[in-house]
């Protein structure tokens, strides 16, 4: 290979357009390297060192690269036209594993000239502007936002696995369900609607994770139950502990014990000095297993109920 072309790729992190490639050497060098089986040229004018190309003969050159190197190649192609977005911005954004052989996800403007090719799926839509505060850079991609990133997203991904998206992009503070719901208004017609409103609602409302969904739906409602207020802080001694559903006029709090994350002795040492400070303040802690909720919700929900009444009895 021409030794400024090799440089130029190797400065390129292993990719070159013929746009940069032009402005030093004559175009004939880019179509040696390609015949001399040096480069690849996986979307219209732009080449990556043939070396990171993977096998699997019959699929797309571009979903056979490192997805790091897909996605610079489709941006280096749709250049100040078009930005990562969908599950492809959702990588960006650290919500996603990289996958190698997923196609790379575009949004474009209307009025753009590009198109879906193999290993790329362009999204076009109106009034898209490929600059702040619509699309940001994120490790040196230009990238949607995340809000946008996860409301188009939603009808691609499998209900569980959307869901879990959507709660850790709130629980890791990158969003919140009111930015959330205001991206959502302005796509009418997405694909199961209603699933990501409801599930906004219920975060607006502080449950942070779909045991804490379930418990408010199916166990903690109806006759006789107090109106819990989620995640509230509270400080003890200088330390900041938020209780789960806290029954304020009762000093009730009730903790949803997930299944992984409470099951260890060490994990439940800490449970238990953390319930010790909450009682030095007078705030009663209930804890109940992922098991019992889901399996026993009715029972528990008595068990609530008597709890409270038996706080009440004492009250007067």
């Amino acid at each position: 290979m021409n030794s400024v072309l090799r440089e130029l790729v190797e400065l390129g992190g292993g990719l070159v357009t013929l746009g940069t490639a032009g402005q030093v050497v004559p175009s004939w060098t880019l179509q040696q390297a390609c015949r001399n089986g040096e480069l690849v040229r996986v979307l219209p004018e732009v080449f990556v060192a043939a070396h990171l190309v993977g096998g699997r003969p019959g699929v797309p050159v571009l979903s056979r690269l490192d997805p790091a190197l897909s996605r610079r190649a489709a941006l280096a192609w749709a250049g100040a036209y078009g930005a990562l977005s969908h599950l492809s911005a959702l990588a960006v954004w650290g919500l996603r594993p990289e996958v190698v052989g997923d196609p790379v996800h575009l949004s474009a403007s209307a009025s753009a000239s590009l198109r879906t090719r193999p290993g790329v799926i362009v999204h076009r839509r109106r009034g898209l502007t490929i600059e702040p505060p619509q699309v940001i850079l994120r490790r040196g991609l230009m990238v949607t936002r995340l809000e946008q990133a996860l409301v188009d997203s939603w009808p691609t991904m499998p209900p569980t696995d959307r869901r879990a998206l959507v709660i850790r992009a709130v629980n890791d503070w990158l969003t919140t369900p009111e930015r959330l719901s205001a991206a959502l208004e302005r796509v009418p017609k997405l694909i199961d609607r209603a699933a990501l409103r409801h599930l906004l609602a219920k975060l607006a409302d502080g449950c942070r994770s779909p045991l804490e969904i379930w418990g408010q739906e199916h166990v903690f409602t109806g006759p006789g139950m107090p109106t819990f207020r989620r995640q509230v802080s509270v400080r003890v001694g200088g330390r900041l502990v938020y209780l789960d559903m806290f029954a304020e006029r009762e000093r009730v709090n009730i903790e949803l014990d997930g299944a992984t994350t409470h099951g260890s002795p060490w994990q439940r040492e800490i449970d238990l000095r953390r319930d010790a400070l909450l009682a030095a303040v007078g705030i009663l802690v209930v804890r109940f297993a992922h098991r019992r909720l889901v399996h026993e919700a009715e029972a528990v929900r008595r068990e609530t109920l008597a709890i409270l009444a038996i706080l009440a009895a004492r009250r007067n």
